[in-house]
C-alpha cells in the first residue's frame, strides 16, 4: 500500500502555469514537491483539500517588488499571500536593504526612503548577512533577490550629483562580486531617480560587468517612460549587450498624455530587440503608479494621492488637491511641507496598460510599497485584478494566459528551477481560487483589503493561507537563479 501524501488536493481543474488549456486531476504533495498529478481517488494523505473544481495554480509569483525589509519585518507577508503570491523578486528599482557598509546618511536618501525612512533596517553591511537574515528567520513566502545599484552609489560615493569615479565603480564591483556569491540573482537600477541621474550608461556597465560570470540578469526602472522612453530603451538594451546579459524592463509603461498610445512604438521595438538578445517586461494593471512625493511629477499627473508624509502623517490617503485647498495654499507649497512623502500619481492611459498586459511576454509584477501609510492597492490587489477584471471581466486574454503571465513565465524568465508550474517533481508552491469570483477587493480609497476567491495557498508543500488567514507557517526560501 502507498504510503499516504503528506496534502492530496483533490478534484481540482489545473492550469499548470505553461498556458495549456486547464483539465481535471488531484495533485498530490509530499514534503515540499509535487509526487504525483492524476486520478489519486484510491489514495490517503495526512491531509486533503477538496477543491470541488475550483482552480489549482503555481503560486503566483511577483516580478516586482520592493518587499526586501518586509520579508523581515512582517514575514507573514499578507499583502503577497492573501493574493496568491508565493514568491516575490526583491530589490527593484536600484534600491536593495544591502549591502551597506557604511553608516547609511541622515536623512535616508529618496528613494531608499521607500524601503525604510529611518534607515535602521540598512544595517547589514554584506549582501550575505541579509540574505543569511531571510534564512535563518524565514518568510512566508519565497524571494529572490537583486542588487541595487542606488544602494551601491550611497555605499560608496561622497556625493551623487556626478558619475562614479575609477575607484568608486571598482568599490560598486566588488560589492556586486559579493552579493552574486552571496545568492543574489542580478543588478536592478533606477536610473529614473534623482541619486542615480546623474551616473552615465557607462557607468552602469562597467558596475555590471560581474554579472555576465554569474549569470545574473539587469532589471531597471529605466531612466525616462515619458518623452524619452525609445532612447531610454536603447540604453536599456544596450546595457545589456555590452555586459551580456538579460535585461528586464521593468514596469513597462508610458506616461503622460502626450505619450499616451505610444506603447504601439514600444512594444514593436521590444519584440523586435527580442530576436536578437534576451529581453524581459512586467507590468502592473493600473493607470496610476506610486513613488516619493515630488513637485515635477505632481505637475504632471491628472491626480495625486499622498500614500504617507513623515512631516504631516494625518494626510495619508487623501487628495493633493484637497490638502492644499485645506491648507490655502498652492500645490507646490502643499508638497514642500509634506516632504518627505510618497504619492499616487495618475500619468497612464488606459488603452496602453491593456496593450502592455497583453503582450504575448509580459510579466505581472506589483511594484507594491508595503511601508506606505495608504499605498497603492496594487499592494494587495494585482494578482486578483488580472485574474478577475482583465481576464473574466473584459476577456483580455484566457485565464490560462493570464496565470502562465504571473506563474510559468516569470519563473523563465528569473532562472527559478521547478517552479512556477505544476508538474510532477516540481516544489509545491501552488494558489487554489475560484476562477468565478477571484477579484481585488482594495481600492484607491480602501486600499487595505484582502482579495477575494482565494481558497489556499501552498509554499514549499506547507499550507500557508487557508480561508482568509495565514496559518503561520514560514516555510519560504531564498532562491537562487538558474539561467538556461
Amino acid at each position: 500500500m502507498q504510503e499516504p501524501f503528506d496534502l492530496l488536493i483533490r478534484n481540482a481543474y489545473v492550469i499548470d502555469g505553461t498556458g495549456a488549456p486547464r483539465y481535471q486531476a488531484d495533485i498530490g504533495i509530499r514534503g515540499d514537491r509535487i509526487e504525483r498529478i492524476g486520478d489519486l481517488g484510491s489514495a490517503s494523505a495526512r491531509a486533503e483539500i477538496d477543491l470541488a473544481w475550483r482552480v489549482a495554480a503555481p503560486g503566483f509569483i511577483d516580478a516586482h517588488t520592493h518587499d526586501d525589509r518586509a520579508l523581515l519585518g512582517g514575514p507573514d507577508m499578507r499583502p503577497k499571500l492573501s493574493q496568491g503570491v508565493t514568491t516575490v523578486i526583491a530589490g527593484n528599482c536600484g534600491i536593495s536593504l544591502a549591502p551597506m557598509p557604511r553608516p547609511i546618511p541622515q536623512p535616508v536618501t529618496p528613494p531608499l526612503n521607500l524601503l525604510d525612512d529611518q534607515g535602521d533596517w540598512f544595517r547589514f553591511d554584506r549582501f550575505a548577512h541579509y540574505a543569511q537574515a531571510l534564512r535563518s528567520s524565514p518568510s512566508a513566502v519565497n524571494s529572490a533577490l537583486l542588487v541595487g545599484h542606488t544602494t551601491l552609489r550611497v555605499a560608496t560615493m561622497d556625493r551623487l550629483d556626478r558619475p562614479a569615479r575609477e575607484t568608486e565603480i571598482a568599490a560598486m564591483r566588488a560589492l556586486v562580486i559579493e552579493a552574486m556569491e552571496a545568492g543574489a540573482i542580478g543588478v536592478s537600477t533606477g536610473l529614473f531617480y534623482e541619486p542615480a541621474v546623474a551616473a552615465p550608461t557607462e557607468e552602469v556597465i562597467e558596475v555590471c560587468r560581474p554579472l555576465r560570470d554569474f549569470r545574473g540578469l539587469y532589471a531597471t526602472h529605466m531612466r525616462c517612460e515619458a518623452d524619452q522612453v525609445m532612447v531610454s530603451l536603447e540604453e536599456t538594451f544596450r546595457i545589456g549587450r555590452e555586459v551580456g546579459v538579460p535585461v528586464v524592463i521593468s514596469h513597462h509603461k508610458v506616461i503622460g498624455a502626450a505619450n499616451y498610445g505610444r506603447s504601439r512604438e514600444t512594444l514593436d521595438f521590444i519584440r523586435r530587440s527580442m530576436a536578437t538578445q534576451p529581453i524581459c517586461l512586467d507590468c502592473y494593471p493600473y493607470t496610476a503608479g506610486s513613488t516619493i512625493l515630488s513637485a515635477d511629477r505632481a505637475a504632471t499627473s491628472a491626480r495625486v494621492i499622498v500614500t504617507w508624509s513623515k512631516a504631516l502623517p494625518q494626510y495619508a490617503g487623501r487628495d493633493l488637491s484637497a490638502i492644499a485647498d485645506e491648507m490655502g495654499v498652492s500645490q507646490e507649497e502643499a508638497i514642500g511641507r509634506l516632504l518627505p512623502a510618497g504619492a499616487i500619481y495618475f500619468r497612464m492611459d488606459e488603452d496602453d496598460v491593456r496593450r502592455i498586459l497583453q503582450f504575448d511576454e509580459t510579466m505581472i509584477g506589483s511594484d507594491g510599497l508595503p511601508h506606505d501609510a495608504s499605498p497603492h492597492p496594487r499592494l494587495w490587489g494585482t494578482f486578483p485584478r488580472v485574474l478577475g477584471h482583465y481576464s473574466r471581466g473584459l476577456g483580455l486574454f484566457s485565464l490560462e494566459r493570464a496565470v502562465h503571465k504571473m506563474t510559468g513565465l516569470t519563473a523563465r524568465n528569473f532562472g527559478l528551477k521547478d517552479r512556477g508550474v505544476i508538474k510532477e517533481g516540481a516544489f509545491a508552491d501552488l494558489t487554489l481560487f475560484d476562477p468565478d469570483t477571484v477579484a481585488e477587493a482594495a481600492t484607491y480609497e480602501a486600499p487595505i483589503q484582502q482579495a477575494l476567491g482565494i481558497e489556499g495557498v501552498i509554499v514549499n508543500g506547507t499550507l500557508a493561507w487557508q480561508q482568509g488567514r495565514s496559518t503561520g507557517a514560514r516555510t519560504g526560501r531564498v532562491l537562487a537563479r538558474e539561467a538556461a
